[in-house]
């Protein structure tokens, strides 16, 4: 057994057997001294009895806490495994965001069985985070914050503070806001200026006026643009009326960001549907999987067809055969290289989808450069190995074709697909496969056939 195996099964027997007697001091002590990562690792590692009753030893509060310490490592079935009224016991000791965001990624039946046995009012308030376009600053902002009306005396502040420290003490504060009576946000109250300022005065003579705030829908690349030109822990979030409704912190646009790379990364490898984790079900890593997988097997029996009807060419120039996965091959790389770029331009906002003569033109250019300096590589490897100049200038010429085509049409189909309201992540790539293979196979072959006297002789 290898070393890193041999930690994991100690570390599993470790938690195992600590649940089994009960030993709550020393699961706390594992938990505190371990990263998220280890954490998620050693409990997935457990049978799924020892995951429950791990759960059941923790307690509502204490399992909220591990889940949101290991948000966004899988852990979202190691609730929904439990009973609803246990799973509910748990969601309630979250706060409003951690449970909208929780909710959101279970499912919509398994969020609304819990959501049925909260208190109507608050499921209302969950639902309404929930309501919010995934990566805006409603969806990641905090709704626990202290805000106060701008007539309050210093001191009410103060003994407000004091009084509800319990509390409070559960809120990621930096600040307090200022609210007029409509609830408008009109200035930033810092703890500091708070604590210095003589207690008979008001709060609206102490605060920060005119602050700036998001508005609820902006955008996860904005909210980025934003925390990069200011360097705040975290920025009000307001309404279309100006109505103060949340806090953003920099923090969790940093993490909204990771996620988003991360699940642009699985779109590119073929994984449908979200994150994927080997603690799913079998049958959802597999459907995930099957749904690209089943499309991809259609468009390249598209390409393949295309051999079929050269089949005779091919049969008496046999070496081609060596070529064209070279072929095909070298220009995905290409392109894939020109969807990257036009997806992170997109993503940044730095192009638009109507821009297609431009990008067009972009890499139409670098198409025709590198088409012509790898044309003549393979050419000349042809050449080499085979010593006949005319299956060199088959394959450098198809290469170099195809190139140029791969690139464009690289360029072009993340801003086509945005435009027509499609991932361009999820669908460009098959698209692409299948638009190279079949121009590949088709400027090879038919070049081919052009000279076929030159290659069979």
């Amino acid at each position: 057994m290898t070393t890193a195996r041999a930690e994991q099964h100690a570390e599993k027997e470790l938690l195992g057997e600590l649940i089994q007697s009960r030993d709550m001091a020393q699961i706390e002590a594992v938990f505190d001294t371990s990263p998220p990562a280890d954490i998620a690792r050693m409990i997935f590692s457990l049978a799924r009895s020892d995951q429950i009753h791990l759960l059941e030893l923790l307690g509502p509060e204490q399992s909220a806490h591990l889940i949101s310490k290991i948000s966004g490592l899988g852990t979202t079935n190691l609730v929904t495994q439990l009973p609803t009224p246990q799973a509910v016991s748990i969601v309630k000791e979250m706060s409003r965001n951690q449970q909208a965001h929780f909710l959101r990624a279970i499912g919509d039946d398994d969020a609304e069985a819990i959501l049925d046995e909260l208190r109507p009012q608050k499921a209302k308030k969950i639902r309404k985070l929930m309501s919010y376009a995934e990566n805006t600053a409603g969806a990641l902002m905090i709704t626990e914050f202290l805000s106060y009306g701008e007539e309050m005396l210093v001191k009410e502040v103060l003994d407000d503070l004091r009084a509800q420290g319990e509390t409070y003490s559960d809120y990621d504060i930096q600040y307090a806001y200022v609210v007029s009576d409509s609830d408008r946000l009109i200035g930033v109250l810092r703890l500091r200026d708070l604590l210095m300022a003589p207690r008979s005065k008001t709060i609206s003579e102490i605060m920060i006026k005119k602050p700036l705030s998001v508005n609820v829908n902006m955008s996860l690349r904005d909210l980025k643009d934003f925390f990069r030109q200011y360097t705040f822990l975290g920025v009000p979030v307001v309404n279309n009326d100006g109505e103060l409704i949340g806090v953003v912190r920099s923090a969790s646009v940093r993490e909204a960001a990771n996620r988003q790379n991360n699940q642009l990364f699985l779109k590119f490898a073929g994984i449908v549907g979200g994150e994927e984790y080997r603690t799913m079900s079998l049958l959802k890593r597999s459907s995930r999987r099957l749904s690209w997988l089943s499309i991809n097997i259609v468009l390249n029996i598209v390409a393949a067809s295309v051999i079929a009807l050269y089949q005779d060419t091919l049969e008496k120039a046999i070496v081609l055969a060596v070529f064209l996965p070279i072929i095909s091959d070298m220009s995905g790389c290409s392109g894939n290289q020109a969807v990257a770029v036009s997806i992170r331009e997109l993503t940044l906002g730095l192009v638009r989808p109507r821009e297609l003569l431009r990008v067009l033109t972009k890499e139409s250019a670098i198409g025709i450069i590198n088409g012509i300096m790898l044309g003549i590589l393979l050419g000349g490897a042809a050449i080499l190995w085979k010593g006949n100049p005319y299956l060199g200038l088959v394959v450098g010429v198809s290469l170099a074709a195809n190139t140029l085509v791969a690139v464009s049409f690289g360029g072009l189909v993340p801003l086509i697909l945005r435009g027509m309201r499609t991932d361009p992540a999820l669908a460009s790539g098959p698209l692409l496969t299948t638009v190279t293979d079949m121009c590949g196979f088709f400027f090879v072959l038919s070049f081919a056939s052009i000279l076929l006297p030159r290659l069979a002789g």
